[in-house]
């Protein structure tokens, strides 16, 4: 598996992002105990990841006058950082409770929140589904509803989780993506490089990215 890409993947910022605060269970910057407490009767394993501390928290900042597309390539590269972290958790014991999260905070003129996680999110989560790694998109203030219809509470702030798959449960989620529910109901990590086929640049990935079959509306 690869751990410090070498176009620059594992550095905290490049300028589009500000590293507010480097991993952290407690994170001060952003208040996240009353909105995780909420959450806990959404989640079954978010209660016993955050009582072993397998639940972290890294924050950044868009830089003021950011480009849009420079926001989204080190979103990008931050979620791969945490996804190399959660990948040799999930073989220990309890690694199914393993779970990073990326926080975006700031504004970048002409896109919100929503619009900037959305290429990063969707270029990650194919990159990993095959080795097992789920990645969510919250952006602040969304509503959202569970899988029997209960309203989920809306997040203060945008994050990407970044979590070890549930093989059982998280294709359910995929239904718009048949081919990723498959990839990750049948994933393994056999340490593969994800970006062997591809160059770890935000510009190749993006193009790779958007040649992937289209989400299905039902």
């Amino acid at each position: 598996m690869i751990t410090a890409p070498s176009d620059g993947a594992s550095r905290p910022t490049a300028g589009a992002l500000r590293l507010i605060e480097a991993r952290t269970e407690t994170p001060a910057s952003v208040d996240v105990h009353s909105y995780l407490a909420g959450l806990t009767e959404h989640c079954p394993f978010l209660g016993p990841s955050i009582r072993r501390g397998m639940t972290g928290w890294t924050v950044y900042e868009i830089a003021p006058g950011s480009h849009r597309y420079a926001v989204e390539a080190e979103l990008f590269h931050a979620g791969v950082q945490a996804a190399e972290w959660v990948r040799p958790l999930m073989p220990r014991p309890y690694g199914v409770l393993a779970c990073e999260n990326v926080v975006l905070t700031g504004h970048c003129e002409g896109a919100g929140h929503r619009e900037l996680m959305a290429w990063p999110h969707w270029a990650l989560k194919h990159l990993y589904g095959a080795v097992g790694v789920m990645f969510g998109k919250f952006p602040q203030g969304a509503l959202e509803r569970g899988r029997r219809g209960q309203d989920i509470p809306p997040p203060p702030f945008s994050f990407l989780p970044v979590r070890a798959g549930v093989r059982p449960l998280d294709p359910k989620f995929l239904t718009q993506t048949p081919d990723l529910a498959a990839a990750l109901a049948g994933a393994a990590d056999d340490g593969r490089d994800v970006f062997a086929h591809i160059p770890c640049e935000w510009k190749a990935v993006r193009e790779w990215a958007s040649s992937l079959p289209k989400p299905q509306r039902h």
